[in-house]
Parts: C-alpha cells; sequence; structure tokens
C-alpha cells in the first residue's frame, strides 16, 4: 500500500461522511459506509487521480444507495417515530460566515432530514449531491449512472418536496440559546401557561425511544397539549438524578441530558419559527442512536 494513501484518504474523510450522513441520517451508517469506502479504494493511489474527491463520493453514494433500501424496510418497522441520529455542531467547524453557517444549518437540519426521508433513494442522492454538495448533473450523472438529464429530474422533483415541507428560517445563535434556557426553567419551573406561550401554534413534538426506551408513539401537537405533557414528564424525574448540557444539534439549539455516570440519555433539540416561536420539539431517547455522544464532562 503507497504509505500516501491514508493521509490522501483523510483529507476526504469529511466530506465523505457529511455526504453519508444526510443520505442515511444515521452517523453509524455513515461511518461504516467511510470505513467501506476506505477499503474499496486502499489499493489506488489517491494522489495520481485527477478528481480523488469524485473517485471516493462516487463509491460512497452507491455505497449508500445499496444500503437506503434495507434502512427504509427498517424504518417501516421501526417502533414509534424515527428520528435521525443526533449530529452534535463543532465548535468553529461552520463558522466561515453567515451564508456558510446557514446553508450548513439547512442542510443537517431534522426537518431537511425527514424531508429527505420521503424521497426515493435517487431523487435524494440527485439532490443532494447537487442542491448541497454543488456537484454538476455531468458529475452525478456518473456516479448514479443515469443521464445527466434524468438527475436534473430527480433532483427537481426532490427540491419541490424538499422546499414544501422545510422551513428555512435562520435564528441567531444567541437567541435560539435564550429561547433555549427559557424552555428548560418553565419545564423546571412546571409553569404550563409560560411554556406553552413559548410554543407556536402549530408546534408539534416528536420523540424517538426505537422501542427500547419509553417515548411518546405519535407527534403531538399544539402548544397546550406539548407544555402539559412536557412539564408531566419532568415531574416524574428526580433532578438530583440527572446532569445538562446545553449544546447545538443539527445545527439547532438543544440540551443534552445524562445519567450521573455522565451518560447521554437524551437530547431535545428545538425548531424556531419565523415569529420566534418554538415551532418543533425534537426529542431522541434511542440509547443506540445516543452512544456516539461524547461523555458528560462536568
Amino acid at each position: 500500500m503507497n504509505p500516501k494513501v491514508p493521509h490522501w484518504f483523510e483529507s476526504h474523510r469529511r466530506h465523505l461522511h457529511a455526504l453519508a450522513y444526510r443520505m442515511l441520517g444515521s452517523h453509524a451508517e455513515a461511518q461504516d459506509v467511510v470505513q467501506d469506502t476506505w477499503l474499496r479504494q486502499k489499493d489506488i493511489a489517491l494522489e495520481t487521480l485527477e478528481h480523488p474527491r469524485a473517485y471516493l463520493s462516487r463509491i460512497a453514494t452507491h455505497l449508500c444507495l445499496d444500503r437506503m433500501q434495507s434502512a427504509r424496510a427498517r424504518r417501516e418497522q421501526y417502533v414509534g417515530f424515527w428520528l435521525p441520529e443526533p449530529l452534535e455542531d463543532e465548535a468553529g467547524e461552520f463558522d466561515a460566515g453567515p451564508e456558510m453557517r446557514l446553508e450548513y444549518a439547512q442542510s443537517v437540519s431534522v426537518a431537511f432530514l425527514l424531508a429527505l426521508e420521503r424521497l426515493s433513494a435517487l431523487e435524494r442522492a440527485a439532490f443532494l449531491l447537487h442542491d448541497v454538495f454543488d456537484q454538476s448533473f455531468d458529475e452525478v450523472a456518473q456516479r448514479l449512472g443515469r443521464s445527466a438529464a434524468a438527475c436534473r429530474q430527480l433532483a427537481a422533483r426532490a427540491r419541490v418536496h424538499v422546499q414544501s415541507e422545510q422551513a428555512r428560517v435562520d435564528v441567531a445563535h444567541e437567541q435560539g440559546e435564550q429561547l433555549l434556557a427559557a424552555f428548560v426553567q418553565t419545564i423546571v419551573s412546571g409553569d404550563v401557561d409560560a411554556l406553552a406561550r413559548l410554543l407556536a401554534q402549530d408546534a408539534v413534538m416528536l420523540s424517538d425511544g426505537g422501542g427500547i426506551v419509553t417515548a411518546v408513539a405519535r407527534p403531538l401537537s399544539g402548544p397546550e397539549l406539548i407544555a402539559k405533557a412536557l412539564i408531566g414528564f419532568a415531574k416524574l424525574w428526580n433532578p438530583d438524578d440527572f446532569k445538562l448540557r446545553f449544546t447545538r444539534i443539527n445545527s439547532l439549539p438543544a440540551a443534552v441530558l445524562y445519567d450521573l455516570q455522565g451518560q447521554a440519555i437524551q437530547t431535545t433539540a428545538l425548531r424556531v419559527g419565523g415569529d420566534g416561536g418554538i415551532n418543533a420539539i425534537y426529542v431522541v431517547r434511542n440509547p443506540h442512536k445516543l452512544a456516539l455522544l461524547a461523555p458528560y464532562q462536568g
């Protein structure tokens, strides 16, 4: 094996993981795809290729397409509501300016990933490669084994569907953090009315326990119902048995709840609507999806 290959591959690892995560909605599966991509190309001298990233992306895309059929079947049998694995933002990594931050936030938002779930595998791949990863339709065609015209149609259908379902609101970090702090404080205080006032009239709460731990099996809608449910759940927990950390998950203000051993047991991410109210709450409790979150560092 050429000793330079690992270095050349590592320089593309983040891109490949980003592509695979958006296609599969799973950290673990994205890591598997990156590892399998490495195994497929490990005997190739990447530095001799004219477009090594395109070559690696083509391998990763095909691996994702192979996985997506079985993943869709598993999700049809999934117990309760399925949410993508939490992706914690890395500090400073995507701080290249307001436009880049907004593009990143939109491409990893839970609403965006849920909208992608409703696309066919080829629509999803064509849309992501062109609209998110800025590949030409000629390049997309090579990766998907379709004509450029067919890929353009796939991406166009996907774009209409995604834009009809995804609210694109750029909320300042500070505003989101303040809203998250108020959200947590009202739950701790048990003030149902105050919590309801933080929620938009069309607010929805989605909870993913995977059938492994307790979670709300169906979406909850409306500020009053959600507020009563959240404060009701909170009353069942002893705050001395848990630790809390604020962060950003899928570019949304979020809180991670830990047990006393420092293991993450729940993430709660908030999406803010144009009126400044919380219009979506995403709660992930499935321990398999929380396994990659860093332990609590007190």
